[in-house]
């Protein structure tokens, strides 16, 4: 298991406040239109499946599967980007953590985890095994 770095923290702007401030609770929330139903990932004001305007925040559950993964294990820290499917419904790109690299497979359910930032930011989704 790769030992735990800090990152910057995020540029925070009006439109993704509310996902940094929730991040600080220990939140994850997503975008989800109020006219077609849908949530969607990367958060913004306008959906992106039909373009309404009438988008709000909803806590998300933090749980998915993943979707696609990759391990790169020739970098000086071994680490995993993958794709996880929410159980919402949106996929996000995102880095799998705390697991046996060696083991971490399309279609394992993962769990949203915190990382912490430098300078008291708010802290940085990633997925573990669930």
């Amino acid at each position: 298991m790769a030992k735990e770095r800090s990152i910057p923290a995020p540029l925070t702007n009006p439109e993704t406040e509310p996902f940094w401030a929730a991040a600080k609770e220990g939140k994850f929330l997503i975008r989800a239109c109020t006219a077609c139903g849908k949530a969607h990932w990367y958060p913004r004001a306008v959906c992106p499946h039909c373009m309404s305007e009438k988008t709000e925040w909803r806590e998300a559950s933090g749980r998915g599967t993943i979707y696609s993964v990759s391990v790169m294990k020739r970098a000086p820290e071994v680490y995993a980007v993958a794709y996880v499917t929410l159980d919402e419904g949106p996929t996000m790109m995102t880095n799998i953590v705390e697991c046996d690299f060696d083991k971490v497979a399309i279609g394992d359910k993962v769990a949203v985890t915190w990382r912490p930032t430098k300078d008291d930011g708010p802290p940085y989704p990633q997925f573990k095994p669930a």
